[in-house]
């Protein structure tokens, strides 16, 4: 079994910051990448951004220059700092991670979400 455990999120006004945090345990083999995703109601969870093992990263054009992703692979943690946000930043966001429990086996895990409000 894997746990994906979030904290962060909340309300902040309109240009103010958020830094949510996300630490993978149990059975963990490997971890492949993590990041954070995000979703309003009625529509799809989309990629905020990602990092794998290597440190290649991606970001959503919609928050590029504004939110940096870092991981600390000993810790098997990921964070995401949340710059300049904007009322449309508001989102449950959840942590992703695709972790290896064996030589041979691949899952994709997810947090249980944490919401982040923008509003003034």
């Amino acid at each position: 079994q894997v746990q994906l455990v979030e904290s962060g999120g909340g309300l902040v006004q309109p240009g103010g910051s958020l830094r949510l945090s996300c630490a993978a345990s149990g059975s963990i083999f490997q971890i492949i990448s993590m990041g954070w995703y995000r979703q309003v109601p009625g529509k799809q969870r989309e990629l905020v951004a990602d990092i794998n093992a290597g440190g290649g990263i991606k970001y959503a054009d919609s928050v590029k220059g504004r939110f940096t992703i870092s991981r600390d692979n000993a810790k098997n943690t990921v964070n995401l700092q949340m710059n300049s946000l904007k009322p449309e930043d508001t989102a449950v966001y959840y942590c992703n991670s695709r972790i290896y429990t064996s030589t041979t086996r691949w899952d994709d895990y997810w947090g249980q979400g944490t919401q982040v409000t923008v509003s003034s």
